[in-house]
């Protein structure tokens, strides 16, 4: 199965973000996507079953339990597929912080003419009366 088919499913795409925060048992990933998607146990599973066959996961037994992971690998390769098109996105981003950079300046310059400016101490004598001399 191709990457993009995989990774086209909504809930495989959840169950990856899940277990992108770390490993995983079956059962508190199945607990989750049940709860997000409304499906039963055995379809995700069978998503489990996808993700896993497809060599996005990885799955190691700890007592009856079933521990899932994230297999990083194919998700390099869907990276590097996707270099050939970060020219259309990167550029556009990279305007997009310049002028909110650019709009945060602005931002602090006018605060800080906007605050109250106290007089400068004088350093002149003062008589008896407090004023100058």
């Amino acid at each position: 199965m191709h990457a993009f088919d995989v990774l086209g499913d909504p809930v495989r795409r959840r169950i990856l973000e899940l277990l992108a925060d770390g490993e995983m048992s079956s059962g508190a990933v199945c607990a989750v996507i049940q709860e997000e998607f409304g499906i039963t146990q055995p379809a995700v599973s069978q998503h489990l079953k996808v993700l896993r066959e497809g060599g996005f996961t990885t799955v190691r037994p700890e007592g009856t339990r079933r521990l899932y992971a994230v297999n990083a690998e194919p998700l390099r390769e869907v990276d590097g597929w996707l270099d050939h098109f970060r020219r259309f996105w990167t550029p556009p981003l990279m305007a997009l912080e310049t002028e909110l950079a650019r709009g945060r300046r602005e931002q602090r310059r006018r605060a800080r003419s906007a605050e109250p400016q106290e007089p400068p101490e004088s350093h002149e004598p003062h008589g008896e009366t407090g004023r100058p001399s």
